[in-house]
């Protein structure tokens, strides 16, 4: 297959002018984007390889792994510890549905986690697999640029390799940040929570976002006693006030102790375990203390200043909206560009750079409505416009659809735990701006609910819409009372 590249904004036919390159396409970083982009140019008839440190479940400057941050130590072992934690809950649920446990029921840390790191190593297995069957050649060790069209990768035994190549693309990721606090040193990040060698009894989650609920969530689930810290009002920043406030219920509902306007001063080892002090002169005593307070793009040992590639304040590669950086030759996908950090837009930025570098067709990424979910038990899920946002953006007046509802499993288990769902709208166009929904199954629900907004579906087509019965999704299509309408030019109100 002849090569197809687009060289400074054209399709070019590659031939010999080329030949003298080891590589069409050298990828520094095997997550998600690199490895989609990495298959996808090299399915285009692209020359490629790729680098990455060693496996490790724990990364660090030197260990790593093909798959990533989302694969190895992120999403997905994520996601199972949360299946192993929900369980706890559904046990008690059982007993109103004539399940009889009569005996104490008891949950094994360490076989969870085997379990875990078992699945993670065959995942491992299974990218390698991906990138060989594709024809690309993968590293094994450190990679950094040298300079526009050339990288030098460090192997384990410290051997360093050149190779020269047409195109570059960094696709690092992110890497979890530590807080300024006496005794940080004491703490882990989400890297060791998911590797740890004990169930903690008491814990202590520092952060609002998504990490720090999924985590308080998943140790509350595993019976731990569990204590949120969080600097705003509610956690969860940035999504739809209304939904964060639900979300809160919800964790107090199961137990986890929330200390909004809080942060953390210092952290001491006792005997007894961590003491941990706050800023209003709380004590608590822990096992685990994690800092969950945000991660930082993964660039500083990747020698960019010496190609003169540019980054922003937080160390975020700059790059158009095809994914180039101010270097012709330089390219970046991921959360080492600080875009929209999430597994399934590195892919889409990955898909799209191969498409545009190789595939003769330039392509750049849409970051309209793109769904996304929260973790915690039970789980939040979003697509669209918040109501802030949309309150913020929008030229018409809003209108708000709400349901909120006690599912029909608790119902006969007598938990006391809402679903809560919420459509917002455009007065003038009835299209629908944003979904939401915090409740079993959200994330499987607003997937579908995304496809609708993407082909861009009114209230009305929701409206006309046959729901499944008896299911949650089907409120989806039979919210007929307007909530509240918004005045168009009015300011956002928090809804605490």
């Amino acid at each position: 297959m002849a090569r197809k590249m687009l060289i400074d904004g054209e399709l070019n036919q590659s031939n010999e002018q080329e030949s003298h390159y080891d590589f069409d396409l050298f990828v520094i970083g095997a997550g998600s984007g690199g490895v989609r982009a990495s298959r996808f140019s090299a399915n285009y008839g692209a020359k490629v390889a790729i680098c990455e440190l060693p496996f490790h479940p724990i990364s660090s400057e030197v260990v790593g792994g093909v798959g990533g941050t989302c694969v190895l130590r992120g999403c997905v072992p994520k996601k199972i510890l949360v299946y192993g934690a929900s369980f706890g809950g559904d046990i008690e649920d059982a007993r109103n549905y004539g399940w009889e446990i009569n005996e104490k029921v008891e949950f094994n840390w360490k076989k969870l986690l085997q379990k875990k790191t078992d699945e993670i190593t065959r995942l491992n297995g299974i990218y390698k697999r991906l990138l060989s069957n594709a024809g690309v050649k993968l590293l094994e060790g450190e990679g950094k640029v040298v300079g526009p069209n050339e990288v030098e990768v460090t192997q384990l035994d410290g051997t360093k390799l050149s190779y020269s190549a047409k195109h570059i693309l960094i696709s690092t990721g992110n890497r979890a940040q530590r807080p300024n606090i006496p005794g940080q040193e004491l703490a882990i990040t989400s890297d060791e929570a998911l590797s740890l060698e004990d169930m903690p009894k008491r814990a202590v989650v520092l952060g609002g976002g998504y990490i720090a609920v999924e985590f308080a969530s998943i140790w509350r689930g595993m019976g731990a006693t569990v204590d949120l810290v969080f600097r705003k009002e509610l956690p969860l920043r940035g999504f739809d006030d209304e939904m964060r406030a639900v979300v809160a219920r919800n964790l107090e509902g199961r137990g986890i102790n929330l200390h909004p306007r809080t942060t953390l001063t210092q952290l001491i080892k006792t005997e007894d375990g961590i003491k941990v002090s706050t800023d209003h002169g709380e004590e608590f005593l822990a096992d685990v203390v994690l800092f969950a307070t945000g991660r930082a793009p993964y660039t500083k040992r990747l020698n960019l200043e010496t190609a003169g590639v540019e980054l922003d304040s937080t160390g975020a590669i700059k790059v158009d909206e095809y994914s180039r950086t101010n270097i012709p030759s330089i390219w970046a996908v991921g959360d080492v560009t600080y875009r929209m950090n999430l597994t399934p837009v590195a892919l889409m930025e990955g898909t799209c750079f191969a498409k545009t570098v190789f595939g003769g067709q330039p392509c750049k990424p849409d970051y309209r409505d793109v769904p996304t979910a929260v973790f915690s038990i039970p789980p939040l899920s979003v697509v669209g416009l918040s109501e802030e946002q949309a309150i913020e953006q929008a030229k018409n007046d809003i209108l708000v659809f709400t349901s909120t509802f006690n599912p029909m499993k608790n119902t006969i288990s007598g938990r006391q735990e809402k679903t809560v769902m919420k459509l917002v709208v455009d007065a003038e166009t009835d299209k629908v701006l944003g979904a939401s929904m915090c409740g079993p199954d959200a994330p499987e629900i607003i997937q579908g609910i995304a496809v609708a907004l993407k082909c861009g579906a009114t209230k009305a087509q929701f409206d006309s819409t046959v729901g499944i019965h008896p299911s949650t999704a089907e409120e989806f299509v039979t919210m007929r009372s307007l909530t509240r309408r918004i005045t168009a030019g009015s300011k956002p109100k928090t809804n605490l």
